[in-house]
């Protein structure tokens, strides 16, 4: 068995990284993709390991002869590079392919060991190994039939989005027999060279191969193993971020503040929406739309009051509509004059927008973080206040104060003159819901010191739209916001989400209370897990105190690099006690819920990371 690797191409994509160097000369975390592909390759009893080069070969070949001057590695140029494509630099090195089976890969690549060894233990003797389908996946896919026999390689032009349930993305990497090459690949490869030219990809010389020859060219899937391909820099950040130490992965990770899609298989339960909407048939009208909305402008501010106003019933004076709630947090935090109240721990989000000057802290005296509006009554009637920051249900304990204590507190703040700020980002989860929000009419005419803010990303299930609202009945206020956000802060996508949601109503209040039988069946099952102390939650995730066998940090780390899973480490949050260690796990769906909990039942018998 020889190995061919294919190191010709120029990789424009990748920038400044590949100014003066070939892709492969790239380093993922310290170590240059050449080097790894070629001490995975040793491992095996090969006769030799041929390189293509073509942009930059000569570095190439000077760094890998002055590194590896004990080893039978052969190069061929490929004079052409910057004129061709891989069928070209894959010709070339016939002479090689014609002596014996071999390993042809792509030196683009990033993947763990376990995959060069899956293919070399494979009886199957010529075979392609394959990965299901991701959305960050391009390139060449492929089809497959029941016993693993690939029936259709799927070029990019013949790529249909309806059919990604069947595709499965071709590695890069395939294992040939000296038989398959000499008398099925080369004679193809010469044919389709001569008709189609030298600017054409090997992948399509295997699907001519399949579709006219008996041939089987067999699929060996490596679901579950780590491999990237690196075409440009968000790739060198994703690959960088895989293949990190657990430190350093989870570090590059919670960097990131989303976007999780791209890390594949990683299990979200640090951010907060709600598993069970929209539905399906919402999702289908939006993606109806798809074309039309993309190639239109938005309406504007008034248009998007008035779609919020429709979304929460309220009158369109009284809302302004964000991109995101964070966007109108800063806005409102920009207005508020004065010291602020704030209960910690909290979402951030809002203190980090102010000096430490001006926020008066109050702790909860207690292990669960709770507290009544009686409590923070009496606190802040010592510690003068002009505005009160409440989130109910709270970020991170998921204490819950009742629609009548936020009355009592509401008449109380008013008596001072202190302006009461209400978060109701998560009270749809509260087990009476939406009845007990402040977002009515009657109550925001009534109370014009009242703001309350809404994000509609978590409840509702739409993070990627970044929608929120602020409303009040304080016009001037309303009108400070609105001049202060973008005439265009939302996209065509929210407006049409904000139009056509009523209509989806029922559907939401069904999946609210769908949750609320999930998160009692959770909480029941996180209560068994010995090294945790679950507290009781309004919301949709549960603070949960670590209470022995690992730290709060050692926790969240063994999950992600044993488990692929990601919960929110709350030890950087200000407010809790110091000789205290707390983890935040969201509540998801149940086949989602029960793998975390698999997994947290299995860490005791994880070994040290």
């Amino acid at each position: 068995m020889q190995a061919i690797i294919l190191a010709a191409g120029m990789g424009r994509r990748l920038g400044e990284y590949t100014a003066d160097n070939t892709k492969c000369m790239v380093e993922v975390n310290g170590v240059r993709l050449i080097d790894r592909m070629l001490h995975q390759l040793m491992k095996f009893n090969l006769t030799r390991i041929v390189v293509v080069t073509g942009y930059e070969g000569s570095n190439l070949k000077s760094y890998i002869k002055s590194n590896y001057s004990n080893e039978n590695i052969k190069f061929i140029d490929n004079p052409i590079y910057d004129r061709t494509n891989n069928v070209y630099s894959l010709w070339l090195a016939k002479e090689f392919m014609i002596e014996d089976d071999t390993l042809l890969l792509e030196s683009d690549l990033i993947f763990e060991d376990e995959v060069l060894k899956k293919a070399m233990d494979s009886q199957y003797k010529d075979l392609a190994l394959i990965s299901k389908y991701e959305t960050w996946m391009d390139g060449t896919m492929v089809r497959i039939d029941d016993e693993n026999n690939i029936v259709n390689f799927i070029p990019k032009k013949a790529f249909k989005y309806s059919d990604t349930d069947f595709y499965f993305k071709t590695v890069n990497i395939y294992k040939f027999s000296k038989d398959f090459i000499n008398n099925h690949y080369l004679p193809f490869l010469e044919a389709y060279i001569k008709v189609l030219g030298e600017n054409e990809y090997y992948e399509q010389v295997l699907r001519v191969i399949t579709l006219i020859d008996k041939v089987e060219i067999k699929a060996l899937p490596i679901t579950g193993l780590r491999w990237y391909e690196i075409d440009d820099v968000q790739d060198l950040r994703i690959a960088e971020t895989i293949f990190a130490n657990p430190e350093e992965k989870l570090k590059k990770i919670q960097q990131s503040f989303g976007g999780y899609w791209r890390y594949p298989g990683l299990l979200d339960f640090c951010y907060l929406v709600n598993p069970y909407f929209p539905r399906k048939r919402m999702i289908e009208e939006l993606k109806a739309n798809f074309e039309p909305l993309l190639r239109n402008y938005p309406s504007g501010m008034k248009i998007n009051a008035l779609l919020g106003s429709k979304y929460f019933g309220l009158k369109k004076n009284y809302v302004v509509v964000g991109n995101g709630a964070a966007e109108l947090i800063k806005s409102l935090l920009d207005n508020l004059d004065g010291k602020i109240g704030i209960i910690y721990p909290t979402f951030e989000e809002y203190p980090n927008r102010l000096p430490n000057e001006r926020i008066i802290k109050y702790i909860p005296g207690n292990a669960d973080y709770a507290y009544t509006a009686d409590e923070l009554i009496s606190f802040y009637e010592n510690n003068w206040i002009d505005n009160l920051l409440i989130i109910n249900p709270d970020n991170p304990s998921g204490n819950y104060l009742s629609n009548k204590d936020i009355r009592k507190l509401l008449h109380w703040t008013e008596s001072k003159n202190i302006r009461l700020v209400i978060d109701e980002s998560f009270i749809d989860f509260s087990e009476k819901g939406r009845v007990d929000s402040l977002l009515k009419n009657d109550i925001l005419e009534l109370h014009p010191s009242l703001v309350v803010v809404k994000s509609i990303s978590k409840s509702y299930g739409v993070p990627g739209l970044r929608l929120g609202i602020i409303a009040t009945g304080d016009l001037k206020l309303i009108e400070k916001l609105r001049k202060e956000v973008a005439i265009w802060n939302i996209n065509s996508f929210a407006e049409f989400y904000m139009q056509i949601f009523n209509k989806y109503d029922k559907d939401y209040e069904r999946a609210c209370e769908k949750f609320r039988v999930e998160r009692s069946i959770f909480f029941q099952e996180l209560c068994t897990i010995p090294f945790l102390r679950v507290i009781p939650s309004q919301a949709n995730y549960f603070l949960c105190e670590v209470i022995s066998d690992f730290s709060s940090y050692e926790l969240v780390l063994r999950l992600l690099s044993k488990y692929n899973i990601l919960i929110k480490d709350c030890s950087t949050k200000k407010g809790f006690q110091q000789d205290k260690q707390y983890v935040r796990i969201a509540i998801r769906g149940r086949q989602d819920n029960k793998r975390l909990l698999e997994s947290l039942k299995q860490l005791k018998d994880y070994e040290s990371c």
